[in-house]
C-alpha cells in the first residue's frame, strides 16, 4: 500500500500517490430523494436542478454546529467524513495518508478533521499546510506567495524563503471571489446574452440552468489564438441556442474579482522579492496572468504538483498518528528532511487567532494596534476577538454593521467602499 497525499482544497480534493494523481473530487454532496448522499462530481452535476438539497459549504465551514434536519446528517463534519469515505473507496486510500491543509483552517477545524479520520479506513501520518507544499515545488528565495482558489473564497498565504528553509508567515483569506463567484458572474453574462441574442433565458428553469453550468467551463477552454469571441452553444429541446460572448467584455467584468484578489497580494508582496505560485484553478480564469501585469513574476502549478511537493519531503512531516502535527516550516534541503526547531506546531497546541492588523500595508500587533476613530476599538475575550464599533457603521466583509462584532482571521474591515482596508492576519514568528 502506497503512502497516499490528500489535498483538502474544497474546489478539488484530490488524491495522490507516486503514480501521480488518483482522483480529484469537488467539494459537493447532494440529498437523493430517496435520502442517500451523493458527493463530488455526481452532486456537482445536480447542484442547480435540486439547490436545497445541495451542499458545497461542508469544508469551508467544517463543524460541530446543528444543521437543519436532515435524515442521517447531524452537522456539516458528517457530510465532510462520508466525503473521506468517498475519497478512501475511489481513490484506494486504505493505509497511510498525509494531508495537505490550505492555511484557513482554523484549529477547532483540525482538530475536528483529526477526529474524523479516526473512524475511517485510512490512518493520516502527517498534516502540511498546502502553501509549503506549494513553496516547495520551486527554487524562490525571498518572499513566495501561495494563491489557492476554493470554491467561495481565495487563500493568500506568504512564505519565507531561503536557500536551506521554508517558513509559512502570513494567511489572508479573499471572500467573495472563489470559484463559485466567479462561475455565478459567468453565468449571468451568458444568460445576458442569450437574453440579447437569442430571445432565450438558459435561467428560465433548473435543468436548462444546470446545462450552463456545466457548459462554461467547456467553453472557457476554447482556443483563442484567433477569436475574439468565445462562442456560446446551449441546445433547449429541439431548438439550438447560439450566442458570442466578446473576450473583452468578459475579462473587463472579471477583473472586478481580479482587483479584489490582486489587492491582497500586492499586500503580501516584497518589492523586487517576490513570486507568485497559483492554484491549478486560476488557469481557467481569462486575462487573470495578464491583469496582474507583466512584472509579477508567477507560475501556474500543476494539478499533482503539491502531491510530488509532500511526497518528496515525507520524511519532514510524518509523525506517529497520536502527534501529528501540522507543519508549518521545514529544511528546503530534501536529503537532510529534516524539520527546523519551530517547524511544526502541535495541532492542540496550535493557535490560528489573529496576531496583527494589516492596516494598509503595514503589520501591527493587535495588542498595539491603533485603529482609526471610526472603528472603534478590538477587544479580545478569551480567545476571541470583537471590534465595537459604537454606533459607528463600517463594512464587515463588505457587508455594512455597527456595534460589537466578533472578528476573526482573514476579516476584511472598511469604513466604507474603496476606502483604505484593514485586515485581520496570523504572522508566525518562529
Amino acid at each position: 500500500m502506497s503512502l497516499k497525499v490528500i489535498e483538502l482544497n474544497d474546489n478539488a480534493l484530490r488524491v495522490g500517490d507516486e503514480s501521480g494523481i488518483l482522483l480529484r473530487s469537488p467539494g459537493f454532496a447532494l440529498i437523493s430523494a430517496d435520502e442517500k448522499l451523493q458527493l463530488g462530481d455526481v452532486a456537482k452535476q445536480q447542484a442547480r436542478i435540486q439547490p436545497t438539497n445541495s451542499y458545497n459549504r461542508y469544508w469551508h465551514e467544517l463543524s460541530l454546529d446543528p444543521i437543519s434536519q436532515v435524515a442521517g446528517i447531524r452537522h456539516l463534519a458528517d457530510i465532510a467524513f462520508a466525503h473521506l469515505l468517498h475519497l478512501a473507496e475511489e481513490g484506494g486510500v486504505d493505509g497511510d495518508a498525509i494531508f495537505a491543509v490550505p492555511g484557513n483552517f482554523t484549529r477547532q477545524q483540525l482538530s475536528i478533521l483529526l477526529g474524523l479520520v479516526s473512524h475511517s479506513p485510512f490512518q493520516v501520518v502527517g498534516m502540511v499546510d498546502s502553501a509549503l507544499a506549494a513553496a516547495a515545488t520551486d527554487s524562490h528565495s525571498g518572499t513566495i506567495i501561495y494563491a489557492e482558489m476554493q470554491l467561495h473564497q481565495v487563500v493568500l498565504t506568504k512564505i519565507s524563503a531561503t536557500e536551506s528553509s521554508l517558513t509559512r508567515e502570513a494567511v489572508i483569506q479573499v471572500p467573495g471571489v472563489g470559484s463559485q463567484n466567479f462561475m455565478d458572474l459567468m453565468m449571468q453574462l451568458a444568460t445576458d446574452l442569450f437574453i440579447q441574442q437569442c430571445r432565450f433565458n438558459p435561467q428560465h428553469d433548473a435543468e436548462s440552468e444546470q446545462q450552463l453550468y456545466n457548459a462554461l467551463p467547456h467553453w472557457l477552454h476554447q482556443d483563442d489564438r484567433d477569436q475574439s469571441s468565445l462562442l456560446l452553444e446551449l441546445q433547449s429541446k429541439t431548438t439550438a441556442h447560439t450566442a458570442k460572448m466578446p473576450r473583452e467584455s468578459l475579462v473587463q467584468n472579471l477583473s472586478r474579482h481580479y482587483k479584489s484578489i490582486a489587492q491582497q497580494i500586492a499586500e503580501l508582496s516584497t518589492a523586487g522579492d517576490s513570486k507568485l505560485l497559483l492554484s491549478p484553478e486560476f488557469a481557467e480564469l481569462p486575462g487573470f496572468r495578464t491583469f496582474l501585469g507583466e512584472g509579477v513574476a508567477l507560475k501556474v502549478l500543476e494539478a499533482d504538483a503539491i502531491s510530488a511537493a509532500v511526497l518528496a519531503n515525507r520524511n519532514s512531516i510524518e509523525r506517529e498518528t497520536d502527534q501529528i502535527q501540522l507543519v508549518t516550516s521545514m529544511d528546503r534541503n530534501k536529503s537532510a528532511a529534516k524539520l527546523n526547531g519551530s517547524a511544526a506546531v502541535q495541532v492542540e497546541e496550535t493557535r490560528d487567532f489573529v496576531t496583527h492588523v494589516l492596516i494598509g500595508s503595514t503589520a501591527v500587533p493587535v495588542a498595539k494596534a491603533s485603529l482609526p476613530k471610526q472603528f472603534g476599538r478590538i477587544e479580545k475575550h478569551e480567545n476571541t476577538f470583537y471590534l465595537d464599533s459604537g454606533k459607528q457603521e463600517f463594512l464587515l466583509n463588505q457587508h455594512k454593521v455597527s456595534g460589537k462584532h466578533e472578528i476573526g482571521l482573514g476579516d476584511l474591515i472598511q469604513s466604507g467602499e474603496g476606502s483604505e482596508t484593514i485586515r485581520l492576519i496570523q504572522v508566525d514568528n518562529g
